[in-house]
């Protein structure tokens, strides 16, 4: 009886402390990529994603990362994680797109475009420039 009462006073001191250590991954990462410190925030994001691994904005942060450290299929594999988890995610799609452009992925970019040129909510503009660039370096 004592140790099933130790167990539980152990449960109830360590779980709180493990579940308070973790929820700040995330914003851990995001102070540090906005320090350009991006293999520490390359760090806190993943242990993020070990905890939640469904926040599409850890792995929408870890595209980015990737781009600033020039590992594309990385940022690739990371965009299309996004996606995966929430197909309305515009800025993963636009920027998947975006990729899919400077790879001459001309097809697929175009593709991604036309997706979110029907979601449109916040990156309307940015779409509709994206569709012009499509345009013009597809007949070049």
């Amino acid at each position: 009886m004592k140790l099933k009462i130790l167990k539980i006073i152990l449960i109830i001191l360590i779980f709180p402390k493990h579940v308070f250590s973790n929820t700040s991954y995330f914003e851990e990462g995001i102070n540090l990529f906005k320090i350009n410190k991006f293999d520490e925030a390359k760090f806190k994001f993943e242990q993020d994603i070990v905890f939640n691994p469904k926040n599409e904005l850890s792995y929408l942060y870890l595209s980015k990362i990737f781009k600033n450290l020039n590992k594309i299929d990385l940022q690739e594999q990371n965009l299309k994680t996004v996606i995966l988890l929430n197909p309305k995610n515009e800025e993963a799609i636009y920027n998947l797109a975006k990729l899919k452009l400077d790879t001459s992925d001309y097809k697929k970019s175009k593709e991604l475009n036309e997706q979110l040129i029907t979601l449109c909510n916040n990156f309307c503009s940015q779409g509709k420039k994206l569709k012009k660039e499509i345009e013009i370096l597809s007949k070049k």
